[in-house]
């Protein structure tokens, strides 16, 4: 959670300031008997099928964010069926969604989020609401949102793996300094020690390659290998999988970026260490528990066959 302004504040900002004194009207659900107002009301009752955009924000009594459609990259949305019931409160006011509504209400915690109450609240804890629903669309106008906002999203990604790659190269190559490797980089930023050169043809898009590999941090855990002695060692080891050479059809995103790029310069036989900036890993999401976001990888590899 993070300490915000108040709930009147935000709904301000969701709904325009103008819109907050234009209507006072206040209503109780049949169920649960939440007390909601309306600071504007809207008159577009969307047809089933249609979709009701809307954006949220939830707070403690104490003004800190517990929910906001705000900081996601898509505003909430509800597609109308009158057929649908309404089984509490909550159902009953998004229901009843129209464009140009905003509302605002408060009510126990038990009573906002029923059974996925975060644990953090007691059930009898004040909860403030700020809804405002600003659009009606149908199906085509859903999917053009949504690539609209997956479009805006992959570019500020995108700008974020840009700077995250000034920054990691850095600690690349000061890790690289403090170990005494010395090496090569790819225009895309992976870097790369060939330790022993692969005696076999030139590896292109495709191949499938089959590979030992140890994954590490940058601080020496071990997170992964097809070593079980290896995995034994560092306490990772997983009775249940197989411990064999990875194979991997190279070059066609069955692996990480930084995977796909380095071992294009391997051929059979081969041995490398790949060190992986976040970018070319698992970026932002990380990967299970020990591969956090955006962490560099440092992989030992080593091309065991190679099959076209």
């Amino acid at each position: 959670m993070k300490n915000t302004k108040s709930l009147w504040a935000i709904a301000a900002l969701i709904f325009g300031v103008s819109t907050l004194s234009s209507c006072q009207r206040t209503e109780v659900t049949e169920q649960d008997g939440i007390e909601y107002r309306y600071h504007s009301e809207g008159s577009e009752k969307p047809e089933n099928g249609m979709y009701v955009m809307y954006n949220l924000v939830i707070q403690t009594e104490s003004d800190s964010v517990i929910y906001s459609t705000l900081d996601q990259p898509f505003p909430g949305y509800l597609q109308a069926n009158d057929s649908l019931p309404a089984n509490n409160g909550m159902d009953e006011i998004f229901l009843s969604l129209r464009k140009g509504d905003s509302i605002s209400f408060q009510a126990p915690a038990s009573v906002i989020f029923g059974n996925n109450q975060p644990p953090f609240l007691q059930a009898d804890e004040l909860v403030k609401v700020a809804l405002g629903a600003f659009d009606v669309v149908d199906q085509q106008g859903i999917e053009a949102l949504f690539q609209e906002a997956m479009a805006a999203e992959n570019a500020k990604v995108a700008e974020r793996a840009k700077e995250l790659m000034v920054e990691e190269a850095a600690v690349i190559e000061q890790y690289a300094a403090d170990n005494g490797l010395e090496l090569q980089k790819t225009e895309n930023g992976l870097y790369y020690i060939i330790e022993r050169k692969g005696n076999g043809e030139e590896v292109t898009p495709g191949t499938t390659m089959y590979v030992d590999y140890a994954g590490y941090l940058l601080d020496g855990r071990l997170f992964d290998t097809s070593n079980p002695e290896l995995a034994q060692a560092n306490e990772v080891f997983n009775p249940n999988r197989d411990y064999s050479p990875l194979p991997v059809n190279v070059g066609m995103g069955q692996v990480i970026p930084g995977w796909d790029e380095g071992l294009l310069l391997l051929t059979k036989g081969a041995k490398a260490k790949f060190l992986i900036p976040s970018p070319l890993g698992y970026g932002e999401n990380g990967a299970g528990g020990l591969i956090g976001p955006n962490s560099i990888l440092v992989f030992d590899v080593e091309v065991m066959d190679v099959q076209k």
